[in-house]
Formats: C-alpha cells, structure tokens, sequence
C-alpha cells in the first residue's frame, strides 16, 4: 500500500500582514506596528502537516509575477510535491490581514491565478485510496474552482477521505455546492462561525451535531471553539468536547491552519478522530504564541507539549 498523503486543493497566494492596535474605524486610519509579505493562504495548512511528517502534494493553482514569485520560492521551500507548472499568464492574488491586540483578524483578499483550477487541473493528481483529500471554502469561493472540484470529488476511489474546511467565506458560498461537496466530504472541520452559518440557531456542540447528517454517512465533524478547544461529533455519538490548553496567545493568525493540517496528519498516522483532534488542538496552541502565519510546530514539539500535560 502507497504511503499516506495530503492532495491539498485549496489556494496559496501572499499574505501582507499588519499587526495594529485597534482597527481604525469606518474612512479612517491607523499606523501599524509592524508589518510582514510573505506566501499564506492554504500554505500554513500544508507547512502544519508537512512538519507533523504527512507527505503533502499541492494540488492547487499559482501564477507568475511579483506576487506569483513568492509563492513559487514558498513551495519550492516548504519540501511539497507541487502538481502544477502554474499559470504564466497572470499572477497569484494576494491577501491584507490585519492583526488587532485581541489577536482578531480581518481579511480582504484579492483573486489571481489560484482562481483557475480546472478539472484537468485536478486530474493530474492520481490520487489513491490511501490519501487524504484537502478543501477548502476558499477555492469554492471561485467558479472555475467550484465547478470543477465537485466532479473530480466524486470520481475520487471511494476509500479516500475528504476533509473541508468551509472557510471564513462560506457566508459566500452557493448552498447546492456545498451540499454537494459535503456529500463527499468525511470529515468537516470548522471553526465556531463558521458551523453557526452552516446551522444557524446552534452553538459550537449543537453544529457539531446538526451537521455530521449533512456529510457522508460515518464521517465527522469538528468545531473549533477557540481556546475552549473543538467538538467531535463521530458517526451516532454523541459530541465529545476535546479541551483546548491554556497558552499566552499574541497572534491567532495561521491557528486555524495548524489545526487542520496537523489534524489531517494525525488521522492519516492511523489517529481516532477524538485523539486527532487533540494533537490538533496541542498545535493550534502552540502556534498562537507565536507571531506569523505559518508558525505551526514540528511533530517533536507537539509529542513534548503532550507529554508535559
């Protein structure tokens, strides 16, 4: 049997980050404390299951140009098996993210190259029964993306497991897409916004448990609660509330990422959904005392968090 890997469909593009005091209001402004460029997006996800030692294929689209450059010397770096040549006749977009003192983040993005993957695109992973599937909303969130992701999830083999993450866009999203993409997916994980948009009139346990009936047949759900840690809702149990840990957070940027891409390297190590979901959180913990997106930690330091608690 083939070693377990990550197809990783979702969108790398430039994050330009900058880390203010409060968010101006409304037509004003404020001066940033510091500030950073550098590639983001679903390369966070990917650097978080690389380093937890789950082989990754980037499955995704990326163009040339100033923006196009950094991401291709990211990919380059982050020791992925990039699918795609990428497109040389746009750039890949970009993302402005601003960290306020509370460690909240806001977003705007704009669209390039990540926009265009085709099903051709998608077709050139040769994805096996052993691997493990990556969405996210951010790539639905494109037409040419959304419909082409569908058709090639479901000439998936049937043994391979599909993780979506719905992304802070899913407010965006068509319903009949994700209905349909969901049908495919195993295992959703979401963070508590999210999953209330998804089953509105719910907190975090009771979108966990609405939810899973919206999925394949025996698949999971996961809602992130923050620092609280996440609910898991697996097959006709009841939610298992996995406790976050108590950290001293200064940049909750990228904390999203580290826990999906060190759940889905937990779950392709062999991992219960429960006990996956607990090593997620230990990264997730560990990456909010850091600042930078991608600051997700290597297996050894999640093994020792672990441990000492």
């Amino acid at each position: 049997m083939s070693e377990p890997r990550l197809i990783f469909t979702g969108n790398v593009i430039v994050d330009l980050v900058m880390n203010v005091t409060t968010m101006p209001e409304a037509g004003g402004d404020t001066v940033a404390q510091n500030s950073d460029i550098t590639a983001g997006g679903g390369l966070n996800t990917m650097v978080a299951a690389r380093r937890d030692g789950l082989p990754v294929v980037f499955a995704g689209q990326y163009g040339s140009g100033h923006f196009g450059g950094i991401v291709r010397a990211a990919l380059n770096a982050g020791g992925f098996e990039i699918l795609l040549p990428g497109l040389d006749d746009q750039d890949s977009g970009y993302c402005v993210a601003i960290v306020d003192a509370s460690t909240e983040r806001t977003f705007v993005t704009v669209v390039g190259a990540e926009g265009h993957l085709t099903l051709d695109d998608l077709r050139h992973a040769d994805t096996t029964s052993n691997d493990l599937v990556y969405v996210s909303g951010y790539s639905l969130a494109h037409p040419v993306n959304a419909a082409s992701l569908p058709i090639w999830l479901e000439e998936l083999p049937a043994e391979t497991r599909v993780i979506t993450d719905p992304s802070p866009l899913v407010t965006e999203l068509d319903p009949a897409l994700m209905a349909r993409v969901f049908a495919r997916t195993d295992f959703l994980s979401a963070n508590e916004r999210e999953a209330g948009v998804l089953a509105p009139g719910t907190d975090a346990r009771g979108a966990a448990d609405t939810l899973r009936s919206r999925i394949r047949p025996g698949g999971t759900v996961i809602v992130r609660e923050g620092a609280q840690g996440c609910w898991v809702a697996t097959g006709d149990a009841a939610p298992v509330l996995v406790p976050g840990f108590a950290v001293e957070a200064v940049d909750s940027n990228g904390a999203g990422d580290a826990h999906g891409g060190v759940l889905a390297a937990g779950l392709a190590r062999g991992l219960d959904p429960v006990s996956a979901a607990r090593r997620a959180n230990a990264a997730a913990a560990i990456a909010v005392t850091r600042r930078g997106p991608a600051t997700a930690p290597e297996a050894a330091e999640i093994d020792a968090f672990l441990a000492a608690r």
